[in-house]
């Protein structure tokens, strides 16, 4: 059998678990805020949360101040995922895909870590896609991924005129040009021998991607932390599945990493991505407990409370059926 990460032990297994275990000191409950809200003004939830009607907020687990606390917070997380899906192995070469964001360094940064630190031997290559973005500051990425202490490779495609020329009026450019970066980066995992392609998602992508299938592509779909492409050439991993977005923003902030955003993504604040994610942080901001349940009903599914006719027979009498189960929802 193939080594994986070894189980941490003395910790709770739920993915809902953001941090190790803490003293009643590290938390605090979240601050009230009224005015307008970043797309105007006030929505429900905010409106809700200054007028004193919301339900008491749980109390929150502050992220450590002291970077060497919160690097190995994320480390547990990190490792805690790759056990739980197998996504790494003894001789596994990892190509870790850099786009120049806050996500990919912290990839890089973690599977990194793990690599001095795992009982056994696989290799990293770091990968960056040159799509040709006008102004793309690609020595200042280069620059890092020649001192960053693993191989690095740069595939040049330009595929920014190609979504643009294909663009339809009203779309977004996202959907187009993950395609494109997606096979050429698999192409490119077969040409260097990678077994894996890792990818910077964190927990907060996830849930946004699950919602966004919920509410605009009618399915129960978001982002697995391990899937094998349609053809069988790739595995995807996602070392961050359990990493919040503010624990990686607080380490990026530590760590003064070169960040380099998105030309094409930047300019399109009307995203329905975008849209979920500022909904998402206005639960958070009421209900801080919501993000980390969310994840865990990712992980806890019950076809028989569901629809699906074809995941579940319904005509079949259910067994050993707790109460109070049946009377969750009442």
């Amino acid at each position: 059998m193939s080594a994986r990460l070894p189980v941490i032990s003395q910790r709770p297994d739920s993915a809902a678990d953001a941090a190790p275990a803490s003293s009643p000191a590290e938390f605090a409950a979240p601050a009230a805020t009224s005015g307008a809200g970043p797309t105007g003004p006030l929505t429900f939830l905010n409106t809700q949360l200054a007028s004193g009607k919301a339900p008491a907020a749980p109390l929150r687990r502050k992220i450590p101040a002291d970077p060497a606390k919160l690097e190995k917070r994320i480390a547990y997380l990190v490792t805690k995922a790759t056990h739980h899906y197998g996504m790494l192995e003894e001789g596994d070469k990892v190509m870790v895909c850099m786009s120049g964001g806050k996500d990919s360094y912290a990839m890089l940064h973690f599977l990194q870590r793990a690599q001095r630190h795992a009982p056994f031997h696989f290799d990293i290559v770091a990968v960056h896609l040159d799509q040709g973005h006008p102004g793309f500051p690609l020595h200042t990425l280069e620059g890092y991924l020649k001192e960053c202490g693993s191989p690095y490779h740069i595939i040049h495609e330009h595929t920014y005129d190609v979504v643009l020329s294909k663009l339809e009026p009203g779309k977004t450019t996202c959907s187009l040009c993950s395609r494109l970066r997606r096979g050429i980066l698999y192409s490119a995992a077969k040409e260097l021998g990678c077994t894996k392609v890792a990818l910077g998602h964190h927990r907060d992508d996830i849930i946004a991607t699950f919602m966004l299938n919920f509410f605009f592509c009618g399915q129960l779909k978001a982002m697995p932390p391990k899937l094998a492409s349609d053809d069988g050439r790739n595995v995807v991993i996602r070392p961050l599945s359990y990493v919040p977005e503010d624990m990686i923003i607080a380490f990026a902030g530590h760590q003064e990493w070169p960040l380099i955003p998105c030309s094409l993504c930047s300019r399109q604040e009307d995203l329905k991505r975008a849209q979920m994610e500022r909904l998402m942080k206005q639960m958070d901001q009421v209900y801080p407990g919501a993000l980390p349940s969310a994840l865990t009903a990712l992980t806890s599914v019950h076809p028989r409370f569901l629809l699906d006719r074809n995941l579940y027979d319904f005509d079949t009498p259910a067994t050993d059926v707790d109460d109070a189960e049946l009377d969750a929802f009442v």
